[in-house]
């Protein structure tokens, strides 16, 4: 338990991506979005928890259709900065997918794990469309390939914290995407 007991305060993000970047890729992501379904047809939009809350908040505000929004929770890392090779689903989405245009919207693909199996769970649920939005993709640290229909950025093989992302519960708040460096 010795090791989780580590000085925060040692730590300081190296800003990595601007919260104006993020800002701009996020609206223009929407924008593409909006023109892919047909304007009469709901989206339902699926959040990843937690990673993903602020970019999935800030991409449905700009985002020009009727949409609904579920919220789906899952764990693979616990309080490290490595996959545990298991991914246990916490908290599912309420309504049924079936029939219906889905839009996964996720932090980040580094292993593709997760991805994997939320996209294998949903489509044994029988959607109209299903469709993988995120953030970021780390293609050095891939697994798993996933198709990401809409992707804001791709990173090089570090680890990131803020817009969401954390270590250890902290740095969600941060409006920027930075770098975990010990000092």
């Amino acid at each position: 338990m010795a090791s989780n007991n580590i000085n925060l305060d040692n730590y300081a993000p190296e800003v990595y991506l601007t919260e104006k970047e993020i800002k701009e890729r996020v609206k223009a992501l929407a924008e593409t979005i909006s023109k892919d379904y047909w304007p009469e047809e709901e989206l339902l939009v699926v959040c990843v928890l937690k990673g993903a809350f602020m970019f999935c908040g800030d991409l449905v505000r700009n985002i020009t259709l009727p949409v609904k929004i579920e919220f789906i929770s899952l764990s693979s890392y616990g309080s490290g900065t490595e996959s545990s090779g298991q991914v246990k689903l916490l908290m599912d989405i309420n309504s049924s997918i079936e029939g219906k245009n889905v839009l996964l919207v996720e932090d980040i693909v580094d292993t593709g794990l997760t991805i994997k199996y939320l996209m294998d769970l949903f489509e044994q649920r029988k959607p109209k469309t299903l469709r993988l939005c995120s953030l970021l993709y780390k293609p050095a640290r891939v697994k798993h390939p996933a198709n990401i229909n809409y992707l804001a950025f791709e990173i090089e093989d570090k680890f990131v914290v803020g817009y969401g992302l954390d270590y250890a519960g902290r740095y969600r708040e941060l409006p920027y995407i930075g770098i975990l460096n010990a000092e």
